[in-house]
């Protein structure tokens, strides 16, 4: 195992949200190679997001998102374990990136929703976004129902 320097800590971290310590332990185990670094983060947090999967999912939020337009909308209830989690900025966010996601791609149901290309970065399915939230807050999420109207 290499040593990680602190300039490679931080510029992996500033890339994936990653703490310090899983940073740290990623460049050392990917031996200072940065795109082995986010992989090793990548399947990290799919492993983590895959043992939490079974979790009850009790708190969260409905989030809507209304195109400029108004004359397309969308709703999503999101849920996660616990309201702290729920109240955070990531989750929030993540919510409307869903809500933006139904508005605009208007899937049939939640498996055709996870299974969709990311709308703002088509290298990412819908269920990485909700994945890598989960890696990143400790919590099970998930896309619990949503609705689409337009006129």
């Amino acid at each position: 195992m290499a040593k990680a320097s602190m300039d490679q800590i931080k510029k992996l971290r500033q890339q994936t949200q990653a703490g310090v310590m899983e940073a740290k332990k990623a460049l050392e185990e990917s031996r200072g190679d940065m795109k082995k670094a986010k992989e090793w983060l990548k399947k990290r947090g799919l492993d983590k997001a895959a043992k939490k999967a079974d979790r009850e999912t009790g708190e969260g939020v409905i989030e809507t998102y209304i195109h400029t337009n108004s004359r397309v909308g969308a709703m999503v209830k999101l849920t996660c374990e616990t309201d702290f989690v729920a109240r955070t900025k990531e989750f929030k966010t993540l919510a409307k990136e869903l809500a933006m996601q139904v508005a605009s791609m208007n899937p049939k149901d939640i498996d055709e929703l996870l299974a969709q290309d990311y709308i703002r970065d088509s290298s990412k399915k819908i269920a990485d976004l909700v994945k890598e939230a989960i890696a990143k807050l400790g919590e099970n999420i998930k896309v619990d129902d949503f609705c689409q109207m337009r006129i």
